[in-house]
């Protein structure tokens, strides 16, 4: 088990979850996750001990976040591609995925990894500017995974049928009165 399917298993990610994490709202809200983070442990300074509480609430929110939306009508938008390139990447050790989004995957989480050294840095020294690098560092890298991911599913969307099955297009939608 790599570092990826820990990630899922703990967050307990599962197909139901999956989908409801396919909705914009739960993509875009998520990218709120690491800020609120930063400023709950920057949040010492001024709660001491008290910055726990805003520090589980973001833990709580981490996780809630891709439950808390129901599964879009129409999965056609960049967000819910970007998640299901990300569970077909997941899937590489069953159907494989071209080599270079296994590069792309692998060195984009090391990028954002590596974003959090100085971020983490900026945190326990307060330094705002160093916080604000690691932040940018890590977000920007975790945004390129994600687009590489909808590319991942485009290209790999119609070598499995589980993955052509995830797609709902809105003109679907609208035929079906759904």
């Amino acid at each position: 088990m790599d570092l990826f399917e820990r990630s899922e298993r703990l967050m307990g990610m599962d197909k139901r979850t999956w989908a409801r994490h396919a909705n914009p709202w739960s993509v875009y809200t998520r990218f709120t996750a690491l800020p609120l983070l930063c400023l709950a442990v920057w949040s010492r300074v001024w709660l001491g001990w008290w910055a726990l509480v805003p520090l589980l609430l973001t833990v709580l929110w981490i996780w809630l976040n891709p439950r808390l939306f129901s599964p879009p009508a129409h999965t056609e938008s960049w967000a819910a591609r970007g998640t299901f390139g990300e569970r077909v990447f997941l899937n590489r050790k069953t159907v494989s995925i071209p080599a270079e989004y296994v590069r792309w995957g692998y060195g984009l989480s090391i990028a954002s990894g590596l974003g959090l050294l100085p971020l983490v840095w900026g945190l326990w020294q307060l330094d705002i500017a160093w916080t604000i690098t690691g932040l940018v560092m890590s977000m920007g890298a975790k945004t390129w995974f994600v687009d590489r991911m909808a590319q991942l599913y485009d290209r790999m969307k119609d070598a499995d049928p589980t993955y052509a099955g995830w797609m709902r297009y809105k003109s679907n939608v609208a035929n079906t009165g759904a």
